[in-house]
């Protein structure tokens, strides 16, 4: 039986982006799942776009991704004797020729059907396609022509790709027969649109790998979303961790229509996998997070409270989506410089809330046993006392405390953040807004 290889054609000329990910996916998806190959092919002839910084952050990308390739990559450039090869083959046949300084192949006229694994037969007249370029009149092959001379070479049993190549599909197939070499099989998959229906752009949100992940995105929640567009498993769950795609996968089930990307739901995928993530693994994860941020206190040899840290991101754990949420909730653990929410100083900085906060501090001060249930009988205590609803200390007291009128529960918040801190908070908030 023929051994399934399948590759992925990146170009550095610029960086990965979510459908070519995407793309990426499902032929890695397809090897792992038939034992087969999956084969990185650089196509860098571009060489004035070609950067080394592209080729880098998409080798990176697919392995943050788990995306690993078999064998070392291919690179187009360093395959041009094979290409000037095959096009000297078909001038030599008469079934090219030269002109303005480049290579022609003669398109024949007649009908040309192709069985396409998603899309099911699909008809092109090449009397409609101009004669095809091979080889440019600076001595480069021409994408189409290179396509098909490695791909042929390296065996590729299957083309996976998008459907902005369909209108490639003929061309290519016409060098093939020209060439006598066998077919490929083809599969293009429908594009990603943004929710608007448009082709995906940076007006949706981020496109590239490297912007979701510096957004705090998981690899294997961008893996599980991407499954999903333009792929269900047998059962329809909407999270699927990627052993069981891979044991499930197959091309006859990727979807004919094109598939809407909406960062909601990544986002919604993200937050599933950050629940059940080893708080180990998450606290590390956020640790270089809080460092890029420089919110965290990099000073040489201090070391790095992950017990407290864990603590806090389990307060949060349930609340973010990516770990730059728990960067935005959680701020105020790792910095004095707080931010108050304008909208909630109004509301709850009103003059009357100046002497509940004084009588807050003269409670928390002297407490010796600062945790969770103190803090609590304290507050509420304090309530009564007053004869006001505790919300009444509870929302000024989380202003002053974190600077946001929402987050995780106030007294589990601020048992975490410590007695010193939380008093002297409540003595800013009074100097600062309660002046006079």
């Amino acid at each position: 039986m023929e051994k399934i290889r399948v590759r992925f054609a990146p170009s550095p000329t610029g960086y990965l982006h979510i459908g070519s990910a995407r793309t990426a996916l499902f032929n890695w998806l397809f090897a792992r799942h038939t034992g087969g190959e999956f084969i990185l092919r650089i196509e860098d002839t571009d060489l004035v776009r070609s950067k080394q910084e592209f080729l880098n952050e998409i080798l990176e990308s697919l392995k943050w991704l788990g995306m690993s390739w078999d064998g070392d990559p291919y690179f187009q450039s360093k395959r041009l004797e094979l290409h000037k090869e095959a096009a000297k083959k078909l001038l030599v046949s008469g079934k090219a020729y030269e002109a303005e300084g480049a290579l022609h192949l003669r398109m024949p006229q007649k009908k040309l059907k192709i069985n396409d694994i998603v899309h099911g037969d699909i008809e092109f007249d090449t009397s409609l396609i101009k004669d095809q370029v091979l080889i440019k009149s600076d001595g480069m092959p021409t994408y189409n022509f290179a396509c098909v001379i490695d791909d042929s070479d390296m065996k590729i049993t299957h083309i996976i790709r998008g459907d902005d190549h369909i209108s490639n599909t003929p061309k290519q197939v016409v060098i093939y027969e020209a060439l006598g070499l066998p077919l490929p099989k083809f599969c293009h998959i429908p594009l990603i649109l943004g929710v608007d229906r448009s082709r995906l752009s940076k007006r949706h949100g981020a496109t590239s790998i490297r912007d979701y992940r510096d957004e705090g995105f998981l690899p294997e929640a961008i893996v599980n979303y991407l499954c999903m567009l333009g792929w269900s498993g047998s059962m329809g769950q909407e999270i699927m961790k990627v052993d069981q795609v891979i044991g499930e996968f197959s091309l006859e089930k990727i979807n004919k229509t094109a598939s809407v990307f909406d960062i909601k739901k990544l986002r919604w995928v993200n937050s599933e996998y950050i629940k059940v993530k080893a708080i180990s693994e998450l606290t590390d994860i956020i640790i270089e997070a809080l460092k890029k941020e420089k919110l965290l206190d990099q000073e040489e040899g201090k070391i790095i409270d992950k017990k407290r840290l864990s603590d806090i991101i389990e307060l949060f754990r349930e609340r973010i989506s990516t770990s730059y949420d728990f960067l935005d909730l959680a701020r105020c653990f790792f910095t004095d410089e707080l931010e108050y929410d304008s909208d909630g100083v109004k509301k709850f900085f009103t003059p009357e809330t100046k002497a509940i906060l004084q009588k807050l501090v003269d409670k928390l001060s002297p407490m010796e046993k600062f945790d969770i249930s103190g803090v609590e009988n304290a507050v509420r205590g304090l309530a009564d006392e007053l004869g006001i609803k505790a919300a009444r200390i509870i929302h000024p007291m989380r202003l002053a405390a974190t600077g946001k009128t929402v987050g995780a529960g106030l007294f589990e918040t601020v048992a975490l953040l410590g007695k010193e801190k939380t008093v002297e908070r409540l003595k800013i908030a009074l100097s600062k807004f309660f002046a006079g």
